[in-house]
């Protein structure tokens, strides 16, 4: 489980600690930053798979997800007493992430290597400048310094790679069961993170049509194999909390995956008062959006982090107490990051007493932790 998360000069996160726990609930108001924070999770993610370079070229390049204000906002600057100036030269920042485990803490640090001498296409590609594998934070592992890499043995360092490329990540260089086996770990335990952030439930959706179906532990990001999702849940999984989730939102409603003699897969919805079921074709987007969020929470094989991001999206507020009863019972199983803005999911999630409530605010375009203060920060440092 992570106990931490730190982001440095990303977008609106000019320097953030935040505190987590099985249960984590992020809101604030528009724009106070919370896809940032999202899309930071997923950049951490992304690193462990060897992509992170890829992800920033989509989101613009590194350059312009760097914190666009000063680096010190002054209290003349907050009392309006002189305009807010500073320094926006991007030489020499960097973006940096990381966060703390129960046993291991991780961090990386990227930045833009001038023009090199021998001429490139590739100039303005993010590097991994550095990189580094702790023991609960406060005792180093493994340590990366652009192009070398160097792991603890015993009292000493001992360099095992000189000539590390600095668009790749040790997870993908270095983790070596035998010389870095806390590198594979960590490239493990991160890869077991999911994102859940857009299903599809327009009228051509494929978790609409009948599909070929296999056993499916894990729903895919656009919910097009629900229906062998709920079936394997059905079989292997906790059929009793299916069937509770869907009588939670739809009293007396219930739930039948039909599979042909070819083996594709469809829904089949029973409501209360109707004398037929009725297929995925007809159901409501806000329905089969429910169903989808019931077969990702209530997934047989739970991640070590499940990230979903405003899954009120087309719900009506009568189901969002369902939804979040669904989230505290995944929260059992797998420790969960739920960004919302919707008033019934919050104050229904708040009720719980292990929910960690994170409120977002921003002051001066800088994202802020709402009540923050440095005895209530979490410790963390960044590698020198």
């Amino acid at each position: 489980m992570l106990h931490t998360l730190a982001i440095s000069n990303y977008r609106s996160l000019q320097d953030v600690v935040i505190p987590l726990q099985q249960l984590n609930l992020v809101t604030g108001p528009n724009g106070s930053g919370k896809s940032n924070t999202y899309k930071a999770l997923r950049l951490l993610a992304e690193t462990a798979k060897g992509g992170v370079i890829n992800a920033l070229a989509r989101e613009g390049g590194l350059d312009s997800t760097y914190w666009a204000g000063p680096k010190e906002i002054t209290g003349a600057m907050q009392r309006g007493e002189v305009e807010v100036q500073g320094n926006h030269n991007n030489s020499g920042k960097r973006l940096k992430l990381g966060f703390a485990g129960e046993q291991f803490s991780y961090s990386v640090a990227l930045g833009i290597t001038p023009p090199v001498p021998y001429p490139s296409a590739f100039n303005l590609d993010p590097e991994i400048k550095r990189e580094g594998l702790s023991y609960r934070v406060a005792s180093s592992l493994v340590e990366r310094k652009d192009t070398m890499v160097k792991v603890r043995d015993g009292r000493k360092w001992q360099v095992i790679n000189t000539h590390m490329p600095m668009f790749e990540s040790i997870f993908t260089q270095v983790a070596d069961p035998a010389s870095a086996p806390e590198v594979l770990l960590m490239r493990d335990f991160i890869s077991k993170w999911r994102f859940y952030d857009h299903f599809r439930t327009d009228a051509e959706a494929p978790a609409r049509l009948p599909q070929l179906g296999t056993r499916t532990l894990v729903l895919s990001h656009d919910g097009s194999d629900l229906a062998a999702a709920l079936q394997t849940i059905i079989e292997i999984g906790d059929d009793q909390a299916l069937a509770d989730a869907v009588d939670d939102a739809f009293p007396g409603a219930k739930l039948k995956v039909q599979v042909t003699e070819d083996g594709h897969f469809s829904l089949l919805f029973y409501q209360h008062g109707l004398l037929r079921p009725l297929s995925g074709k007809e159901l409501s987007d806000g329905t089969l959006r429910y169903l989808l969020w019931v077969a990702a929470l209530l997934t047989p094989r739970p991640p070590s982090l499940m990230v979903i991001n405003e899954p009120e999206t087309s719900l009506h507020p009568d189901l969002l107490p369902a939804l979040a009863n669904l989230i505290i019972k995944a929260s059992e199983s797998t420790q969960v990051w739920v960004v919302s803005h919707a008033n019934p999911l919050i104050e229904s999630l708040k009720r719980h007493p292990q929910c960690n409530s994170i409120e977002l605010d921003k002051q001066f375009g800088e994202t802020l932790v709402k009540g923050q203060d440095l005895l209530t920060t979490p410790s963390w440092h960044w590698p020198n």
